[in-house]
């Protein structure tokens, strides 16, 4: 385990780094791994949909690794510390996906490891601090040490329609775009290769998106649901779009339906 230079800056009140935690704000099932060393940013350039090169403090990013087809393996947020990176991850899925990236290290100077004394964070309303990347009316997350556990993000997060990690996304079973990657900033057209960008790109050129994860009341389960959630009343869904029935339609999706119409 480390204590990154993250933490080690808190006094600093910048945008991110708060100075201390705030009651009710802890993210329980998020983690953060830190990759450190030679060229971090060149290697997860090559791997991950987002662009990395320029990556700030206070513009965290969305993104994923992929298998080679395009489909979602592992869902993540990409935080700057200095010339290394946090990935904010999945807990249940941290340790896969610090075994995957890795893989890829091969003989590289770089060092992949759980961040100790660091916990994620998010509000609806918390001024100075970053919006999520996805969409802003996600609300605010930032870094500290952990506080008191958040009981609402998860309601917040369907409500808007929004879907992340395993249990919704899938290991890969779900293309990245129809992970509604393009529409809340997850992916980059503008970068390099990376695993999985061939079809990504292929699907995008070609506008439409033929089925998309979706959240939807309640109902009964079939061979489209990815996860359900009985005390909020929801489900995840991978449906077809000429099919979406009671989902949840958000203006962010209703945007990309009408831009796939025209």
């Amino acid at each position: 385990m480390v204590a990154p230079s993250y933490l080690a800056a808190m006094t600093d009140a910048t945008p991110t780094t708060a100075p201390a935690p705030t009651p009710g704000t802890t993210l329980a099932g998020r983690r953060l791994i830190r990759i450190a060393g030679e060229d971090v940013h060149g290697f997860l350039q090559g791997l991950v949909t987002q662009d990395v090169a320029d990556l700030t403090p206070d513009r965290p990013r969305w993104g994923g690794l992929l298998t080679p087809q395009g489909k979602a393996l592992f869902d993540f947020i990409l935080w700057a510390d200095g010339d290394a990176v946090l990935i904010d991850a999945e807990a249940s899925q941290a340790e896969a996906l610090a075994r995957r990236l890795s893989i890829y290290r091969l003989r590289r100077a770089i060092t992949i490891e759980p961040v100790e004394g660091l916990a994620v964070h998010w509000s609806r309303d918390a001024q100075g601090r970053p919006h999520d990347p996805r969409l802003a009316e996600l609300g605010h997350r930032w870094l500290a040490p952990a506080g008191e556990a958040s009981s609402g993000w998860a309601g917040h997060r369907l409500s808007l329609g929004v879907t992340e990690g395993v249990g919704e996304l899938g290991s890969g079973e779900t293309l990245w775009l129809e992970c509604n990657a393009r529409e809340l900033n997850g992916v980059s057209f503008t970068k390099g290769c990376y695993v999985g960008q061939e079809n990504t790109a292929r699907m995008h050129h070609r506008s439409k998106v033929n089925r998309r994860l979706v959240v939807a009341p309640l109902g009964e389960a079939s061979d489209r649901t990815r996860a359900t959630y009985t005390e909020l009343g929801l489900m995840v869904e991978h449906r077809r779009v000429e099919s979406l029935g009671d989902a949840i339609r958000p203006d962010w999706l209703m945007a990309a339906l009408r831009a796939e119409q025209e």
